[in-house]
């Protein structure tokens, strides 16, 4: 269910501070809580448990976010020069506490494809995890690992879209950090399945195409923190045709 940060930090986080590093790397880090199942043509539920960072409608080369003074686009984000949809971009930043199994948000036929790190310097996540969990502040102005870190990009086909919409994964450490669970492509999937697994830190961002038909809206705030295959995140709707107006 999603919660404000404060509130998540204090019931969910709370309890597990004080545990020593190796439990929590080697037990809770991994945990795969049996979730209940949700189905619902009008809406996309959260590809990941998090903290959503940013959301936002772009233009291709618009800046999603500008980190350290520098704008960061979607082509830069996909590393696609050639995409070219206005998009509403949803960005969750998965913290060392969050369960990191990722889901579907919306069902279709998922193809993926594995971008490596663009230097040889891994770029951590902590600046932004720790503002998070200690600041209950959230800076996504300081995140450099999402130009530079090793990332997945799934595209998922879906009937009910002229345009395909991605889940995007940026892992913290780039060897061996974003496992599929499934190494086939164009495999056909539903809502709220498991798909795939990010070791430690790491974010999940959606990116749905602009549609003329239908209008897109987010149901979280930014700064909340929601769970995967739980929590709604975009709803779908309807666009109402203009006005008519007489001369």
């Amino acid at each position: 269910m999603a919660k404000e940060l404060e509130s998540w930090i204090s019931e969910d986080v709370g309890p597990f501070k004080d545990k020593p590093l190796s439990w929590l790397s080697s037990q809770h880090f991994f945990r795969d809580p049996v979730r209940p199942s949700y189905s619902s043509a009008d809406y996309f539920f959260a590809p990941a448990d998090g903290v959503v960072l940013y959301q936002e409608e772009v233009g291709a080369s618009d800046s999603i976010v500008d980190i350290k003074g520098k704008p960061y686009s979607l082509r830069e984000a996909l590393r696609d020069p050639s995409y070219d949809k206005p998009s509403l971009v949803i960005g969750i930043f998965m913290t060392f506490f969050d369960v990191h199994i990722n889901r579907v948000p919306y069902p279709g036929r998922l193809s993926y494809r594995q971008l490596d790190p663009i230097d040889t310097l891994n770029h951590p996540m902590l600046e932004v995890e720790s503002g998070i969990l200690e600041d209950l502040r959230v800076a996504p102005s300081r995140a450099e690992y999402l130009r530079h870190n090793q990332r997945m990009v799934n595209r998922i086909e879906t009937t009910a879209f002229a345009d395909p919409y991605y889940v995007l994964q940026v892992a913290d450490y780039d060897v061996d950090s974003i496992t599929p669970f499934e190494l086939k492509q164009n495999q056909p999937c539903f809502q709220g399945q498991r798909f795939s697994q990010i070791r430690y830190g790491s974010q999940v961002d959606l990116i749905i195409p602009l549609s003329e038909r239908r209008e897109l809206v987010p149901t979280q705030t930014v700064h909340s923190h929601v769970e995967a295959a739980v929590d709604t995140l975009v709803a779908i709707r309807p666009r109402k045709p203009p006005a008519y107006t007489a001369d």
